[in-house]
C-alpha cells in the first residue's frame, strides 16, 4: 500500500465492527447488571409510586395530618418533640375529626337525616367543624356559644351560615348553660319537624308547638334535630381511637415514648392515650391542665377540686383562663376513657410565652390550646430526659385567637405580656 494513502473500510467491514462493538457493550451491560453494579430506574416508564390519588370532597380531606418535628423544642430538650398538625384539617382544627364521626354515627343510627339541624354548645372550634362538615351531609347547624369566647369564632360561624346564640357563662348545672340550651334546641327542632310531618292541625298541642317555634331558628323543611353532645358523645373518643391514635403510631414507626395533651371534652386525650396504651403499655400518657381546671387533681389525687375550692373559695367562673377549649371541672364520658400515667399543670403565662417562642423560632402560629400542649411536651421531655420521642397535638392556628390570646392590650390588662427571650419560663 502506498505511503500517505488512508485505508477506508468497506461497508461490510464497518457493519461488522459496529455489530461487534454492540455485542461487546451488551455483554458488558449484562455483566454489570447481573452483578448489581447499577440499576435502571423505571420512573420514565411508570408513574411515581408516591403520587397520591385525589381525595373525594371535603370529608375525605379530614385526617391524615402530618406529624412535624418542632425543631426549637427538640433541639432545646434533646428529645424528638413532634406535633400532629391538626390545624391543617379543612375546617382548621382537630375538631373536624370529631364533627365527622358524630354526624356519621348520627346518620347511621337514624337520629339525623338530610335536611336536619345539628346543634351544639361549643366554645368555638367544634362548632366551626360542625358547620364545615354538616353541609356535606345536607344539614344545617345551630350553635350556642359562651359570650366570653373570642369574637372571631362567632364571626366565622355566622359567615358559615350558622345560627349563633351567645350566652353568659354559667355552671353546667344551670338550665341556661350553653350546652343545656343547645340540647333544648335539638329537642325543639325534632318537635317542629314532627309537627310539620304530621300536620299542624292534628291537635291543639301541635298547633301550640308550631306557634311557639321562632321562625328564625328552623327552616320549614327541617327534617330532624340532633344534639352533637361533644362532651358526652363517645363518637368523640372513637374519632381519635380509630383515627388520630393509629396515625401517630404509624407516623412514628411504632416507636414513641410519650404523648401529652390538654383536655376539654377529653376525647382527643382519651382516644389517643387508650390506643397507644393498647399498642404499648410502656408509652407514657400525660395530661397538661390549665388554670381553673380540676382535671390535674383528678388524675394526681383522685379528687375533683382545687385547693381554693377545698377552702370554700370556689370562683364564680372556674374556667378563668386565657386558654380556650381546654380545662373543665367535671368528668365527661370521653375523659373517663383515657389511660393516663400522670398530669402536669400549665399557666396562662407559659402558654402565651410558648406561642411567641414557637412563632419566632419555628414559624408556627398556634392557638392557646396548642401552645399549652407544647408546654406539656417540654415538661414531659424534662421529666424523661434526652433521647426520647414525645408527641403532642397542634389543635388549631392562632387565627382564631386574635382578639384575646394575640391581643397585646388584652394581655397587658391581665398581666400576661410576653417578655421571655428563650425558654427560660420553663427552666431551659
Amino acid at each position: 500500500m502506498a505511503a500517505g494513502v488512508a485505508m477506508v473500510p468497506s461497508p461490510t467491514t464497518g457493519c461488522a465492527m459496529a455489530a461487534a462493538a454492540a455485542v461487546s457493550i451488551a455483554a458488558l451491560s449484562w455483566f454489570l447488571l447481573s452483578h448489581g453494579f447499577f440499576k435502571i430506574s423505571s420512573s420514565r416508564t411508570q408513574k411515581p409510586s408516591s403520587r397520591k390519588k385525589s381525595r373525594t370532597g371535603l370529608i375525605d380531606a379530614i385526617g391524615n395530618t402530618p406529624l412535624i418535628r418542632i425543631n426549637s423544642l427538640s433541639d432545646a430538650t434533646g428529645c424528638e418533640i413532634l406535633g400532629k398538625a391538626e390545624f391543617l384539617n379543612p375546617g382548621g382544627s382537630v375538631k373536624d375529626r370529631v364533627a365527622l364521626k358524630i354526624i356519621e354515627e348520627a346518620f347511621a343510627s337514624g337520629q339525623l337525616y338530610t335536611g336536619g339541624v345539628v346543634t351544639e354548645g361549643s366554645a368555638g372550634s367544634t362548632a366551626i367543624s360542625l358547620a364545615t362538615v354538616a353541609p356535606a351531609f345536607g344539614c344545617k347547624c345551630h350553635v350556642v356559644i359562651p359570650d366570653d369566647a373570642a369574637i372571631e369564632k362567632s364571626q366565622i360561624l355566622e359567615s358559615l351560615g350558622v345560627i349563633v346564640e351567645r350566652v353568659r357563662p354559667v355552671s353546667i348545672t344551670h338550665k341556661n348553660h350553653y350546652v343545656n340550651i343547645a340540647r333544648r334546641r335539638a329537642a325543639e327542632a325534632n318537635q317542629f319537624s314532627t309537627v310539620r310531618r304530621n300536620g299542624i292541625n292534628k291537635s291543639v298541642r301541635d298547633e301550640k308547638l308550631a306557634s311557639e317555634k321562632p321562625s328564625s331558628l328552623f327552616s320549614n323543611d327541617c327534617t330532624s334535630g340532633f344534639f352533637a353532645d361533644q362532651f358526652e358523645n363517645l363518637a368523640n373518643f372513637r374519632a381519635h381511637y380509630d383515627g388520630t391514635g393509629p396515625e401517630i403510631w404509624e407516623q412514628t414507626d411504632r416507636s414513641l415514648d410519650a404523648f401529652v395533651a390538654a383536655a376539654g371534652t377529653g376525647g382527643t386525650l382519651a382516644g389517643v392515650s387508650r390506643f397507644l396504651k393498647d399498642k404499648n403499655p410502656d408509652i407514657k400518657c400525660f395530661l397538661i391542665d390549665p388554670p381553673g381546671s380540676g382535671l390535674f387533681n383528678r388524675v394526681t389525687r383522685g379528687v375533683m377540686y382545687t385547693k381554693e375550692e377545698a377552702e370554700g373559695k370556689r370562683l364564680k367562673n372556674p374556667f378563668d383562663t386565657i386558654t380556650e377549649g381546654i380545662g373543665i371541672n367535671r368528668l365527661t364520658e370521653n375523659f373517663m376513657m383515657a389511660k393516663l400515667d400522670g398530669a402536669f399543670r400549665g399557666t396562662d403565662k407559659e402558654a402565651v410565652e410558648m406561642s411567641r417562642f414557637l412563632l419566632k423560632n419555628d414559624g408556627l402560629f398556634l392557638g392557646s390550646s396548642s401552645a399549652m400542649n407544647c408546654v406539656g411536651a417540654v415538661r414531659m421531655a424534662k421529666a424523661l430526659g434526652p433521647g426520647h420521642t414525645i408527641v403532642t397535638i397542634l389543635c388549631d392556628s392562632g387565627m382564631r385567637h386574635l382578639s384575646k390570646f394575640f391581643n397585646p392590650e388584652y394581655l397587658s390588662q391581665h398581666g400576661l405580656t410576653p417578655s421571655a427571650t428563650g425558654l427560660e419560663f420553663l427552666g431551659l
